[in-house]
């Protein structure tokens, strides 16, 4: 008998278990699919918000988010693994580009950049993403605590000629926190090797979008 009870207070208690299982994971799927929306259009919002530190809005007026691309890794752009890039178009034409870069040689390591250029290959805006340099030394590359990295802007492959594309201890035209070189010396050279990556496909950019085949 009391074998019996046991089994049918195991039983009930193992279905009282089952429905709050059944019950919990409703209300997740139900708060999941509810709030999924509203925190994609946020994530969307803030890279829009980002890119757009770095290619004024005025530049375009197709959809930034939706005209990313792709590319393939390659030594201009510092990348070992895919990476990404935006096409700007204003009433159709080609008038800009962001570009994911990567200055590999930071003093500690990957130093990763977006990077506006505008169709008349200069510089629009840069912007450090993520980088590892030491605190309070390297770390003024960041805009929120230097406005360092603005000196980029409308600077282009002649302006400064080529050999100016150095910091100004190395004979160059671009600033450098005394004592601490390293960072921006990696930076300089990630910004003139994205601006040699579009300079090479300048032309893909410029291309008009490929029509779809007749039916």
């Amino acid at each position: 008998m009391s074998a019996n009870i046991a089994s049918r207070n195991a039983l009930r208690t193992g279905i009282i278990l089952l429905i709050f299982a059944f019950v919990g994971t409703a209300i997740l799927a139900f708060t999941h699919q509810s709030t999924e929306p509203t925190i994609v259009r946020g994530q969307q919002a803030a890279k829009l918000a980002l890119l757009s530190q770095v290619l004024p809005a005025t530049l375009y007026d197709n959809n930034l988010l939706s005209s990313k691309i792709t590319v393939a890794p390659d030594d201009l752009l510092g990348n070992q693994q895919d990476s990404s890039l935006w096409l700007a178009q204003r009433n159709g034409l080609f008038t800009g580009v962001v570009l994911e870069a990567i200055a590999p040689d930071g003093y500690s390591g990957n130093i990763t950049l977006l990077i506006g250029i505008d169709a008349n290959g200069k510089v629009t805006g840069v912007r450090v993403t993520a980088h590892r340099e030491t605190p309070g030394l390297g770390d003024y590359i960041e805009r929120t605590k230097s406005a360092w990295i603005d000196q980029f802007a409308g600077k282009s492959l002649t302006n400064p000629p080529p050999k100016n594309w150095k910091v100004v201890k190395d004979g160059g035209s671009f600033d450098a926190r005394a004592g601490a070189t390293i960072t921006p010396r990696a930076v300089v050279r990630a910004v003139k090797n994205a601006l040699e990556y579009f300079a090479k496909h300048r032309a893909e950019f410029n291309a008009p979008p490929a029509k779809e085949p007749p039916a």
